[in-house]
């Protein structure tokens, strides 16, 4: 036998012995683990688990449903607004699943042994560094706190806060949900709400101009739209003021308009408006007045 395959022999028997050496190594491990204990501990700690969610569940259904009652009961002794009443509902359900997440977090890590006491003292050894990446976090809590204390919106509330409109959907410690009219639905961080234009608050006003010629008779025009008002507002019990015929308004450029202003309970502005728009045109028309071309200007 040459020198070139003894040492290929020789080479190869070291790689079988250090495989074979590894390979003692992973077994003498395996044996040495005690599977009773291991099945035992996995029971014992999947039991733990089990019943901490069955019973937080429980809890959570019970506590969801004492503050559905107790806000029901709140309701009847108390003269408190549908949409008031409907954010603080849902603001209390977020701080209340926010509690239960907290405390069934605190649960799992304390059955898998991690030491959360020791956690919670260290945090205030990094709080500064949390705090600096929790700045956000924090001024979106302290906005939130304001927006409901100081009552600037509720559910149901048609907001604009720029660049965002629509209908309040949610009041949230830390966003505010808001649903546009075309459906998308907005999560705004508290922090970025810094002006509130609230359109749901008070009476609204019914703005509507109807553009005339310089030779209309005023007079008769003014009969029209009284006739037209006379008839038209016995239908419409929304309607908290006015229709108020202002005279004609001189909307630049040469051209008149004969201004009417209706106040109506919040909501029913633009169906109110648009109404008494087409029966003053059509009642215009038919007494043989003459309208500009682009008759109307509706201002709200």
């Amino acid at each position: 036998m040459d020198s070139s395959s003894t040492m290929d022999s020789s080479v190869t028997t070291d790689v079988v012995d250090k495989v074979a050496k590894s390979t003692n190594y992973f077994l003498n491990y395996w044996n040495s683990i005690n599977w009773s204990d291991v099945i035992a501990t996995l029971i014992s700690k999947g039991i733990q688990l089990f019943f901490l969610t069955v019973i937080l569940l429980i809890i959570t259904k019970i506590g969801k449903l004492s503050i559905e009652k107790s806000f029901d009961n709140y309701k009847k002794k108390k003269q408190v607004s549908q949409n008031r009443l409907d954010t603080l509902y849902t603001l209390s359900l977020n701080i209340f699943h926010y509690i239960m997440i907290f405390f069934y977090a605190y649960g799992v890590l304390s059955i898998l042994g991690v030491p959360v006491a020791t956690l919670l003292a260290g945090a205030g050894v990094v709080g500064i560094a949390i705090g600096l990446g929790a700045q956000g976090f924090v001024s979106d809590i302290v906005t939130g706190f304001f927006i409901i204390l100081e009552k600037q919106l509720d559910v149901g509330d048609y907001v604009k806060l720029d660049p965002i409109e629509g209908t309040v959907i949610a009041v949230g410690i830390r966003t505010t949900q808001v649903k546009s009219l075309n459906g998308t639905l907005n999560f705004i961080p508290n922090r970025n709400i810094t002006i509130v234009s609230n359109l749901s608050r008070g009476n609204m006003r019914a703005l509507i101009d109807i553009r005339l010629l310089p030779n209309a008779d005023i007079n008769q025009v003014t009969a029209i739209i009284q006739q037209v008002n006379d008839t038209l507002v016995p239908e419409y019990p929304e309607i908290v003021q006015g229709p108020t015929m202002m005279g004609l308004t001189d909307l630049g450029n040469g051209m008149l308009a004969f201004r009417v202003v209706i106040f109506t309970l919040n909501g029913d502005q633009f169906r109110v408006q648009n109404e008494f728009l087409r029966h003053y045109v059509a009642a215009l028309t038919d007494a043989g007045i003459e309208i500009p071309a682009s008759p109307l200007s509706l201002m709200k």
